[in-house]
């Protein structure tokens, strides 16, 4: 797709799904991260916090040089009124994919798109119904594929997805980490 702008695009995620999510635009893009604490103010909740944290890592870096249109992502999980981030290890994956066990979820995550004159985010919301999972399936899955890159300690897009996920209503690439079809439109805006 040839954009009217000329930008040269940086995506600010080291997230192999999010580059491959976007290489499936055929967008030219750069790759570069800062590290930052991705901490956000209690009070937030559900959609603010992916909202907040992107707009975070689009200010950690500051000024871009002319025509470079930075994307920054982040992705969460609700559920049951709190969030599920990253599992800090294999005992609090287990957790909290019995938590999804036989629930529903909702996916959000926030975008913001930002040059120096101008900044735009949005944000995507998908929700996802988990069936009763067993704890040998729960067990198997993080062992083998060891989640703790992803949000809610889960990809769609391995086994854990195509066993146990009996729909989603929204984007199933936000669930993934980038609602593709929002950035889309809201580059072709920009």
């Amino acid at each position: 797709m040839i954009f009217k702008n000329n930008y040269k695009i940086i995506l600010a995620s080291n997230s192999p799904r999010r580059q491959n999510l976007l290489r499936e635009l055929e967008l030219d893009f750069e790759i570069k991260t800062k590290n930052i604490e991705e901490k956000y103010p209690p009070e937030l909740v559900k959609e603010e916090i992916p909202l907040y944290l992107s707009k975070l890592k689009a200010e950690a870096f500051g000024i871009l040089d002319d025509h470079e249109l930075l994307i920054t992502a982040d992705t969460i999980v609700w559920v049951n009124n709190h969030i599920l981030e990253k599992p800090i290890d294999a005992k609090d994956a287990l957790r909290m994919l019995e938590i999804l066990s036989d629930n529903k979820h909702t996916v959000y995550t926030g975008v913001c798109l930002k040059t120096n004159n101008k900044q735009k985010t949005f944000w995507a919301s998908t929700d996802v119904y988990f069936r009763k999972l067993e704890k040998e399936e729960i067990e198997f899955y993080v062992h083998k594929y060891k989640p703790f890159d992803k949000a809610g300690s889960y990809g769609i897009q391995e086994w854990i997805g195509y066993i146990g996920i009996e729909k989603i209503n929204g984007s199933y690439f936000n669930v993934m980490g980038l609602p593709i079809q929002k950035l889309y439109d809201e580059l072709k805006k920009f």
